[in-house]
């Protein structure tokens, strides 16, 4: 999974999981392309760029929002990183191996911590132990990390345990964020400040406007060899909160800004302004429905009716202002695991009008008031989305509600910005229809928010149970690679054809930048690949 909501970035609309560590994207087009020339390059200067919101705790292994992926980019590390084609690269671990349920690493020689402190093997081994224990409830836990995985160190060599097999485990491990030993002491100090290997530390946080991250000198061990020693490379980076991406597209016209990430019509702005830009493919338009019990989620006849109602195809084109197309499959980040078409097939068709049947023979009547009830419960449904979404967002969340209202819905629409909307998804349950793209690369990384433990004890926030989708990954676990494609397709055509969850707009992402380049990989902004720009 590669860069989870937006779909991945900092302003982009999406829980972005990353499962890409280290390049990937296009290279960069536009005013400065991506590979200017070294004396175009100027050392010293800031960076800045823009997030749609404040993460809140910024624990690197305590949540799988885009914002705080991109934030941890920027002082953390993970074990080893993946190419933009796809091959697993170098990053702390200089070499691996797997056979089976046993991964094998060496730790790289020489890896320094933010205090000081050497990175080891042993420190490695207590991160997975970590993410990989369920009492520990890491956002990553069979995400990037197999649950279950138990893990040890001899000098500079790492063992891992699978508790499964886990056909894709690697990509996982290129993602998940290693902590120092002095952060894995004291995890509440992680909230507000970094214990990492990365190529920034963190030294300042104002809440909700900005946080700072300083160059680290002698830093050699990044993605594939990648270091801090670039000509080019910020010696500072200020990553300030701009909620509203009309205010951050015209930041970057302005110079206030170097980077952002802007969707709709604020980037078709951007573009005519020839401002350089990379590019990271995304599902930015994907439906979820509230399964708990007493929810109208929790109905299949009400799920399919809602999505069998809606013409997919103008709210598609109305939430990417005419950009986006249709979604094959779950996993849309390249380079992907998985390619084929898993939801085509499984779309409800018919319309609006074959929706009211349906719901007129599920025994949901409709009102004088034209709202449906059913056993004296009436049809109402909180719809939420993220605010980041700008206006075409607004707009296409708009036009799906006055379509439910036209099914006998009542229909309450909440914006919220990212960091709000994971609040109510994972914490508080008060939804019943929500619009959050999960971006992966991989389809097993998706399992734990599509089955297991409901939220908060787990992952899985729509509290869906689909026996059929269980035992479809069960199968698709054991096979290796790609060999098991078909089999995870398949799971993923269960979910759409008992509308569980329907993804249903797919949008180049791009992150623009002005007097500064960079490439999308992991995050909207690669943290080794900023270069600043002359002029």
């Amino acid at each position: 999974m590669r860069h989870l909501a937006t779909a991945s970035g900092a302003a982009l609309m999406a829980i972005a999981l990353a499962a890409c560590g280290g390049g990937g994207g296009d290279g960069g087009t536009g005013a400065g392309g991506t590979g200017g020339a070294s004396a175009d390059f100027v050392d010293g200067a800031t960076f800045t760029m823009a997030t749609s919101a404040d993460p809140g705790s910024l624990d690197p292994q305590m949540s799988a929002s885009s914002i705080l992926l991109q934030l941890s980019g920027f002082a953390y590390d993970s074990l080893v990183s993946s190419a933009a084609d796809g091959t697993i690269v170098k990053g702390l671990a200089t070499d691996w191996k797997v056979e089976g349920t046993k991964v094998t690493m060496t730790i790289g020689n020489g890896i320094t911590c933010s205090d000081g402190s050497a990175f080891t093997a042993a420190d490695a081994a207590a991160n997975i132990n970590f993410m990989g224990d369920p009492v520990n409830k890491s956002a990553f836990i069979g995400v990037f990390v197999p649950s279950g995985a138990k893990a040890a160190a001899s000098g500079s060599t790492l063992t891992v345990t699978l508790a499964a097999p886990a056909p894709f485990v690697l990509e996982g491990l290129a993602v998940a964020p290693m902590v120092c030993k002095s952060g894995l002491a004291n995890r509440k100090g992680l909230e507000k400040q970094t214990a990492g290997t990365g190529p920034y530390q963190l030294t300042e946080v104002v809440p909700s406007d900005h946080f700072t991250y300083t160059k680290r000198q002698g830093y050699t061990w990044g993605p594939n060899g990648a270091t801090t020693a670039e000509k080019g490379m910020p010696q500072t980076v200020t990553v300030k909160v701009v909620p509203n991406q009309t205010t951050a597209a015209n930041l970057l016209l302005s110079g206030g800004l170097n980077a952002a990430t802007i969707t709709g019509q604020d980037a078709t702005r951007l573009e005519g302004a020839k401002l350089f830009s990379s590019q990271l493919d995304a599902l930015v338009g994907q439906m979820w429905f509230n399964h708990t019990s007493g929810r109208p989620g929790a109905d299949k006849d009400v799920r399919k009716a809602l999505t069998q109602a809606l013409d997919l195809a103008q709210v598609r084109e109305v939430f990417t202002a005419k950009q986006g197309a249709a979604p094959t499959t779950f996993s849309v980040v390249p380079p992907l695991a998985c390619p084929g078409d898993s939801v085509t097939p499984a779309l409800p068709k018919g319309g609006l009008d074959a929706a009211k049947q349906a719901l007129d023979a599920a025994g949901w009547t409709a009102g004088s008031d034209g709202i449906r009830a059913k056993g004296g419960k009436p049809l109402a449904a909180t719809f939420v989305y993220q605010s980041a979404a700008g206006a075409s967002g607004a707009a296409a969340a708009e036009l799906a509600a006055g379509v439910w209202k036209q099914l006998g819905a009542n229909v309450t629409l909440k914006a919220q910005d990212q960091t709000a909307l994971l609040q109510t998804m994972f914490s508080s349950g008060d939804w019943d229809v929500a619009w959050l793209p999960l971006n992966v690369s991989s389809p097993d990384q998706l399992v734990p928010f599509l089955s297991g433990p409901a939220a908060p004890n787990g992952n899985n926030f729509a509290h869906i149970d689909n026996p059929a989708y269980t035992e479809a990954v069960t199968a698709a676990a054991k096979l290796p690679g790609k060999e098991g494609c078909a089999t995870w397709l398949k799971a993923e055509t269960v979910l759409v054809t008992d509308a569980d969850v329907v993804p249903f707009a797919n949008q180049p992402a791009k992150t623009f930048g002005q007097k500064a380049q960079f490439t999308s990989g992991s995050s909207a902004v690669a943290p080794t690949s900023i270069r600043m720009l002359a002029g």
